[in-house]
């Protein structure tokens, strides 16, 4: 019987505060897919992390006939047979070098003609203009400086470069991105929490005369706080399933189809359906629980229960 109460006392309130409610349900929905999403994009991040610092080379560029003339590094003249045979052995000393592979100016102009053939000054480049390198493996992609310290200033080397740093304003970018993503979240989730409080408040006062006699009857607290907590609850709850769903076809129409980002990126390896089912339930349970204790803590304040 008492049951039966509580959940006919959630649907009156649902249906006298229908507009209010809605707005609950969208501003939790649109909260909690942010907070998702955020979530995602940080796994997003640190799986593509972990996948292009694996492949991250150092590559040591070795001077040529044109980098004498114009590079000042170059100025002792290009890069010696001897040198060459030097760098190479002195890099594989190194401990924090796994692999050491050389590309020779023709090489490099095969490559240069494959990824920039289409390019107006592809015609202009020819074999001798291009740099012999070694391309370094590292163990720890963090040990650069260990090489760069070793070789940028020794003859015959133009310069270190690192891979790793191109990666990192990729990942800063998308870095700024989620923070951006979680703090359009937290101005959302605070509307949420007010329309929260404004429902639960109005439907109390609303029904103030019933909340007053059951008091005069000796109700508990806990019983005449049930039905406003649970419809605060359930409203969450729509929103949270509603946040669910924009995650899950978000994930679909995105990656697997409609925009098809997983073929048309194939050099992005973008997180599973595993990564995004493992959220799931944490929006869902958000999604009930900050409704709920937001309704315990204005009704304790509203109704001096």
């Amino acid at each position: 019987m008492r049951a039966q109460f509580v959940l006919s006392e959630i649907g009156v309130g649902l249906r006298r505060n229908l507009t209010m409610t809605i707005a609950v349900v969208v501003s939790v929905a649109l909260s909690l897919a942010l907070f998702g999403g955020s979530l995602l994009m940080r796994d997003q991040v640190n799986n593509m992390k972990g996948y292009w610092y694996d492949k991250v080379n150092v590559s040591i560029f070795l001077c040529n006939k044109a980098d004498a003339e114009s590079v000042a590094k170059c100025a002792k003249g290009a890069v010696t047979a001897q040198q060459k045979k030097d760098i190479e052995a002195d890099l594989k000393k190194l401990d924090v070098v796994q692999t050491v592979s050389y590309e020779s100016a023709d090489e490099a102009f095969k490559h240069y003609k494959e990824q920039f053939g289409s390019s107006p000054m592809a015609g202009s480049i020819t074999p001798d203009q291009m740099q012999e390198s070694f391309r370094v493996k590292l163990k720890d992609p963090e040990k650069f400086a260990v090489v760069a310290t070793a070789f940028a200033g020794r003859d015959g080397v133009q310069s270190v470069q690192d891979q790793k740093g191109i990666l990192e304003n990729l990942f800063g970018l998308l870095n700024g991105m989620n923070m951006a993503a979680i703090l359009v979240m937290l101005v959302m989730l605070i509307v949420a929490l007010m329309l929260i409080v404004n429902t639960v408040r109005v439907s109390a006062f609303s029904r103030r005369r019933e909340t007053g006699i059951m008091r005069l009857v000796g109700a508990s607290s806990f019983y005449i706080q049930a039905p406003f907590i649970m419809e605060a609850a359930f409203a969450g709850l729509m929103g949270g399933v509603a946040a669910a769903g924009f995650l899950v076809v978000g994930r679909y129409f995105m990656i697997d189809h409609g925009l098809d980002l997983a073929h048309k990126l194939n050099l992005i390896n973008f997180i599973g359906w595993d990564a995004v089912l493992a959220k799931l339930p944490l929006v869902l349970a958000a999604s009930v629980l900050m409704p709920a204790l937001a309704a315990f803590f204005a009704l304790r304040k509203y109704l001096k229960v």
